[in-house]
């Protein structure tokens, strides 16, 4: 079973030609809101795509905002535990999506930010806790040591990006980041490798979009090359990549399977618009897994 501890929101999502540049308006499109959030769109992969057993602790608003984030991960079968706050609005995400599938996301936290560490529920039968950072740090360090202790394994997206302190990636079994947040984590702007060589955690995961991704377990180098689809919205590759890694995870699948696994399904979630709704299920995974097999299979 997995634990996803984090942020949830509201997506209000604009198309446009390109990306505002600072200063500047573009007349948009179509304009929809989705249920997202880091943490509930890896939540709903790893129950979806994944097919794991899943549950999420989230911190919602008491307001209209919260029903369609709740009912997207009842839908998907995840189990919630619910913090409701009152005096904050539940969280919400102003996204532009270009149309060269690029966008441009500004989020406010509200209800998010009031996660505390006692709000973590029991950790029976958990054998994966996976966190983000759209939610306070030192709440994050909190949950992390706790699961730590009960000798649950600790994965960390760490995203939005920001330094990690030390205490956090002590307690880290597996750091996924794209190439921009590991070299902020590393606080070094030399090559993929060499970023990797300054984190001491035992294994790192770095998504490289068209270029696929790789990690690096215990010293080894792993690769895996990218999937060629025709992206229209780029949104929530990167949590489905974490969701179903994990998931893949926690069905017993090596490491190098795994990636292979996530970086399939993040592949998939750039072909359809919006967050949660763009993850694939499980089926349409493996269909499109058995549609590109491996070089040596």
């Amino acid at each position: 079973m997995i634990l996803v501890a984090g942020s949830a929101n509201l997506d209000f999502v604009v198309q446009a030609s390109h990306i505002p540049a600072p200063g500047e308006t573009v007349l948009g499109r179509e304009f929809k809101t989705y249920p997202g959030g880091k943490g509930a769109n890896q939540a709903i992969a790893c129950a979806r795509a994944g097919r794991a057993a899943t549950q999420m602790l989230l911190a919602l608003g008491n307001d209209p905002f919260s029903k369609p984030i709740e009912a997207s991960l009842l839908a998907a079968g995840v189990q919630m535990h619910v913090v409701r706050v009152e005096d904050q609005p539940t969280g919400t995400a102003f996204i532009c999506v270009s149309d060269d599938a690029e966008n441009a996301i500004t989020v406010a936290p509200g209800a998010n930010n009031e996660l505390r560490a006692q709000h973590l529920p029991a950790l029976d039968g958990c054998n994966y806790l996976l966190l983000q950072l759209e939610t306070p740090v030192e709440t994050v360090i909190a949950y992390a040591r706790q699961a730590r202790t009960l000798g649950v394994r600790v994965v960390l997206n760490a995203a939005p990006a920001r330094a990690l302190p030390d205490e956090l990636l002590e307690l880290l079994d597996v750091l996924v980041v794209n190439k921009g947040e590991l070299a902020t984590v590393a606080a070094h702007q030399g090559s993929i490798e060499q970023c990797m060589q300054r984190i001491d955690v035992p294994c790192i995961v770095v998504t490289l979009g068209d270029r696929g991704c790789c990690a690096r377990v215990e010293g080894e180098l792993i690769m895996q090359d990218a999937f060629a689809v025709m992206p229209v919205d780029t949104t929530a590759a990167g949590d489905t990549f974490c969701g179903v890694l994990v998931a893949a995870l926690d069905r017993g699948l090596g490491m190098a399977q795994a990636l292979r696994w996530a970086n399939a399904a993040g592949a998939l979630a750039c072909t359809k618009h919006g967050a949660q709704s763009s993850i694939p299920t499980h089926a349409e995974l493996l269909e499109f897994l058995s549609q590109h097999p491996c070089p040596n299979s």
